[in-house]
């Protein structure tokens, strides 16, 4: 009778085992970091966001003038004393767009942040607890939404009275609905999950649910959000101050600058370039962020 070769049994190694079983689980942070720097659009707007946040933080040590003073020295084409010419009182053009970047920045932040607080929590009630409180604030969205946005931060504005801090009100409140109601489907998205109907089902109160199950996980498409919406405040706050309604003089805000500049537009060009290109690039730099984090975040755009 003929028996086949009968091999050895193979054992493992506990480095094998450990090499073969046991991979590295990557950092979240790490692989964050990792995506983002791989993202071409992501790292460029943050690039020319970073530009301006420097801008703004050392304003007084890289600009020799006040950006109040006038001087003899008006409508002056740029050159090597004034890199981006002088304005019709003789200011300092980029004095005035270095100090106009702290302005920008500062209302765009806080009323993003103002509108993601008050929306947010008002979303998160309306998906959580539904009935009546779901279509008193869904309508009240809907009211909202139905104005075009800077019509309603013009009124909003005119009754509370020109000024940058009405201004900053103003912008906060046209942003709440559109946070609102993405926290909103969010959060009917989440509550429908397996690990919330389990936290229900042992007696968890709705507190606790709300802030350690539900919120947890909506802050993503929020966030991405914010960062877009900062671009929009951006413009929304240069064009209030377009129209007097917001930063007034002698504030370097980037649309009272393009405001003043109208009458010279073609005597003195750059006295509106400059300001307007300002807005640009900060718009351009926020906009390829947002798109860049949505990317990153956004599972299909991984596969």
């Amino acid at each position: 009778m003929q028996t086949g070769n009968v091999q050895p049994p193979v054992t493992e190694t506990p480095e094998a085992t450990a090499t073969s079983h046991s991979a590295p689980l990557e950092n979240p942070v790490q692989g964050f970091v990792r995506a983002f720097l791989r993202h071409r659009s992501a790292v460029i707007g943050s690039g020319l966001v970073l530009i301006f946040i420097i801008l703004a933080l050392v304003a007084p040590v890289i600009t020799p003038y006040d950006y109040t003073e006038p001087s003899p020295d008006t409508l002056a084409a740029p050159s090597a004393e004034h890199w981006f010419g002088t304005d019709d009182l003789g200011r300092d053009i980029f004095t005035r767009i270095v100090y106009g970047s702290r302005i920008s920045l500062w209302v765009g932040f806080a009323s993003i942040v103002g509108s993601v607080v008050v929306g947010s929590f008002l979303g998160l009630i309306a998906g959580f607890y539904g009935k009546w409180q779901d279509t008193l604030i869904s309508r009240l969205f809907d009211i909202m939404l139905a104005f075009p946005s800077i019509l309603l931060a013009i009124a909003i504005v005119a009754m509370l009275g020109p000024g940058l801090n009405n201004a900053l009100i103003a912008i906060a409140i046209i942003n709440i609905p559109t946070f609102g109601r993405l926290m909103r489907s969010r959060v009917l998205s989440v509550k429908a999950e397996d690990f919330v109907l389990a936290a229900r089902a042992i007696g968890m109160k709705d507190s606790r649910i709300l802030w350690h199950h539900i919120l947890p996980n909506c802050w993503t498409p929020i966030m991405v959000q914010g960062t877009l919406s900062f671009a929009t405040a951006v413009i929304e706050v240069a064009a209030l101050g377009f129209l007097g309604l917001g930063a007034q003089p002698p504030d370097p805000e980037w649309g009272t600058m393009l405001s003043d500049a109208r009458d010279y537009l073609q005597l003195a060009p750059w006295t509106m370039i400059f300001p307007g290109v300002a807005i640009m690039i900060t718009v351009l730099g926020f906009n390829l962020l947002g798109d860049g984090l949505r990317d990153i975040f956004d599972p299909r755009m991984k596969q």
